[in-house]
């Protein structure tokens, strides 16, 4: 092992000397609790946690044993026991100064459970729904049944109150039987396994696993808050979690994408999303203490409808995760930690059955969910690899003992023994489940879908997470308003809808035609819902009206997180090589990709049509694909018309000057990989080769031979004194007879290269 692993380590006797000699000086001038003493505490387990932590991920281990270790390190187990006096000094037993830091630890449950609900995909749990829950099921029943039996035949001295043996049991069972999602996530997603079909089977059970989990703890919780079996309470409480689960999953995600959007369009607070969402979860977390249940499940639920709002959410999960990570994690693991007592095990009794719940927990785990693999239809490779990532407790059984603790249904020592078990299958699982994933083959059907992922992880329109729509009362604006219709309603994009034109006064006062934007945006969206599938066509809109000068309007938009502006004005192009002012006043405040419409054609009278003949010139540059992915998103989404690709060289010399047979050869890749792109959504499309010609004259005589409506360029946005795409964007703008749509980059290049 290198020595650099243990630097952080090494730090960590000077510290302690530091900060005992510290503490025991204030602990003479006070007996009351020391907000010195809480600061020292704090500083020593973010400290040695996040050094921990560090080794730990440097040898293939999860963070959180570091963080777990550090509590065990800093408690009676190793420093209480060398040097009880200045453990004692520092990590005091008074109430009042206990209550400190454990209000941080328990509040950091709630932001770890949030964190937790927000990496849970929902999506994924659907799409491999039967198959999860079936495994998880028998993943859960067989470890619950040893861990029940268990508590059952448990000495009485084990047991704080040996009377309540069924709640204790029911705790025991619980803590064997669920896994830590938060940590099969981290190392599924480390070897990189996540989007593999065992990978999203493993991730989905967990996530089963975590919600079934806190659903028994409320059951449990409340049994232990009434002291007996109370009929009367636990169908409370299990009637009130359903009801609290489906008013969250049904008015509660709509009222949270709302909410955060209200947040993040209104507030000019410093992080106004953030506090948002850390009310909600707090409100959540009273809610399902008021109806008898923990507070966990609330937070749970809470980061579940923060992660499924479709915007803002990589912002969220960013500011969050330092945060929490680096200060609340350490604090609670390492309190978990500090109140494991390892030195107990030292008595050969205690040492036996600690060993004997590890043995029991590992082979129950395992051997459920190889079952319920099996008998979900996983051949034996699979089922072994899902049960070796299912094995791994962690964080979750850790804050399930920890609750059970706080409320008096473990023992210190049953504390104990559940925290060693929780990091001893912990650590097993990542070696396990590493050897068994490198021995999965990947069959055809999985390795396309993998391939289509990948792609879409680096393209434009799968990325999109909020387009904005700036319009006038034209025919362009409604046939603007279909084309973002189009695009938004393939993913349940919320859209906005900026009126700019003369008749915004009236938009505001609710007058105006039927076919306004807005409704031509719903419809568009409900012909893509036609033929997509989960969110497709569930389009949320929202109209703003401009009350102040064009581009402050559109500069206080651009403040709000879009991601792509969709022009749709009545005058596009003014003088030679100039767009009209009013688009140049509108592009001039928004900085990212622009997507300017110019309805010619049948378009103007039919702004809003059945099917979409699309022309799109690709050259291989990163623009053209750009446009090249527009088209094929477009033609997906009409479900109707045609798409061609036209290769176009980017400049006016380079066709002449290439050899036939290499310029062939490359004409022949771009337009292959255009194919690939149709290929991977389902698109027919037609290709041409234009060699020997400029780019414009190719682009404009494909036009008049051909029955396209429409041609989607991707251009690059050029720096200069105006508004600028090129001399080729510039020529098809102006003289073709049929609509064009110009998507460019967010920035401008300052190189004056022509792109098609």
């Amino acid at each position: 092992m290198h020595w650099s692993l243990l630097r952080p380590v090494g730090l960590v006797p000077a510290a302690l000397v530091l900060t005992t000699i510290a503490a025991a000086a204030e602990g003479g001038k006070s007996a009351g609790p020391s907000e010195f003493l809480l600061v020292t505490q704090i500083v020593l387990l973010i400290a040695v946690g996040r050094g921990l932590g560090e080794t730990m991920q440097r040898i293939g281990q999860p963070s959180v044993i570091g963080e777990l270790l550090a509590g065990i390190l800093l408690g009676p187990s190793l420093f209480g026991w060398i040097w009880p006096d200045a453990q004692h000094a520092i990590f005091p037993k008074t109430p009042e100064q206990k209550a400190m830091i454990d209000g941080i630890a328990q509040f950091g449950i709630l932001l770890l459970l949030l964190l937790t609900g927000m990496e849970t995909d929902l999506k994924l749990v659907r799409k491999v729904g039967k198959a999860a829950i079936a495994i998880s099921i028998a993943g859960i029943l067989v470890p619950f049944a040893c861990g029940f039996a268990l508590g059952e035949f448990l000495p009485d001295a084990l047991l704080p109150n040996p009377q309540a043996r069924l709640v204790a049991s029911l705790f025991m069972g619980t803590a064997l039987s669920i896994s830590s999602v938060k940590i099969v996530a981290v190392v599924v997603r480390e070897m990189n396994f996540m989007r593999r079909n065992v990978g999203q089977i493993i991730v989905a059970t967990a996530v089963i696993d975590d919600t079934i989990g806190w659903i028994i703890i409320a059951v449990i919780f409340s049994l232990a808050s009434h002291g007996t079996l109370d009929i009367a309470s636990v169908a409370k409480a299990v009637l009130g979690t359903l009801a609290f689960l489906a008013i969250s999953f049904t008015i509660g995600r709509r009222l949270v994408f709302q909410l955060i959007r209200w947040a993040n369009d209104n507030l000019v607070s410093t992080a106004p999303v953030v506090t948002v969402i850390l009310l909600l979860m707090s409100v959540m977390a009273l809610i399902t203490h008021l109806i008898g249940v923990h507070t966990v499940l609330g937070a749970f639920v809470a980061g579940i409808l923060v992660g499924e709002s479709p915007i803002l959410t990589r912002q969220i999960d960013e500011r969050l995760r330092g945060l929490i990570s680096s200060f609340f994690m350490p604090v609670f693991f390492g309190l978990a930690g500090l109140s494991a007592d390892l030195t107990v095990l030292r008595d050969p009794n205690l040492l036996m059955l600690t060993g004997l719940l590890v043995v029991i927990a590992s082979v129950g785990k395992f051997g459920g969910a190889f079952v319920g693999g099996t008998l979900g239809g996983l051949n034996t490779r699979e089922s072994l690899a899902l049960a070796s990532g299912m094995n791994a407790r962690g964080s979750t059984e850790v804050i399930i003992a920890t609750i059970g603790l706080s409320i008096g249904v473990l023992s210190q020592n049953l504390f104990t023994m559940i925290v060693t078990m929780a990091i001893v299958t912990t650590m097993a699982m990542p070696p396990m489940l590493r050897a068994a994933l490198a021995k999965l083959p990947m069959n055809k059907e999985e390795q396309e879908r993998l391939e289509r992922e990948e792609f879409e992880k680096r393209g434009f329109v799968a990325n999109l997470e909020r387009p904005l729509l700036a319009v006038d009362e034209s025919v362009n604006a409604t046939f603007a308003a279909h084309i973002a219709g189009l695009i938004a309603g393939m993913r349940g994009l919320p859209i906005t809808v900026l009126h700019i034109g003369k008749r915004a006064k009236e938009r505001e006062k609710g007058s105006g035609e039927e076919e306004s934007p807005e409704v031509v945006v719903k419809k568009a969206a409900e012909t893509v819902s036609a033929h997509g599938d989960g969110d497709a066509g569930n389009v949320d809109v929202t109209t703003r009206v401009r009350k102040s000068g064009l581009g402050e309007a559109i500069g206080d938009e651009a403040k709000k997180g879009f991601d792509l502006l969709v022009i749709g004005v009545d005058k596009v192009t003014a003088a030679k090589n100039r767009f009209d002012r009013e688009v140049e006043d509108i592009a001039a405040k928004f900085e990212g990709p622009l997507a300017i419409l110019a309805a010619k054609g049948k378009h103007l009278k039919q702004p809003m049509p059945d099917a979409l003949n699309i022309l799109v010139p690709v050259s291989g540059s990163g623009v053209s694909k750009r446009g090249a992915e527009v088209a094929v998103a477009l033609t997906q989404a009409a479900g109707s018309g045609s798409l061609r690709v036209i290769y176009v060289a980017t400049t006016r010399d380079k066709g002449a000057q290439r050899g036939a047979s290499r310029g062939l050869s490359q004409e022949a890749g771009i337009l292959k990989d255009a194919s690939d792109l149709a290929a991977r959504y389902e698109v027919d499309i037609t290709t041409t080769l234009r060699v020997n010609r400029a780019p414009e004259a190719a682009i404009l005589r494909e036009i008049e031979t051909t029955d396209v409506d429409l041609v989607v360029m991707g251009v690059d946005r050029i720096q200069g004194d105006h508004l600028s795409f090129g001399g080729v964007a510039d020529a098809v703008l102006r003289q073709a007879k049929v609509s064009v749509l110009l998507v460019s980059s967010g920035e401008a290049r300052q190189t004056s290269t022509e792109k098609a």
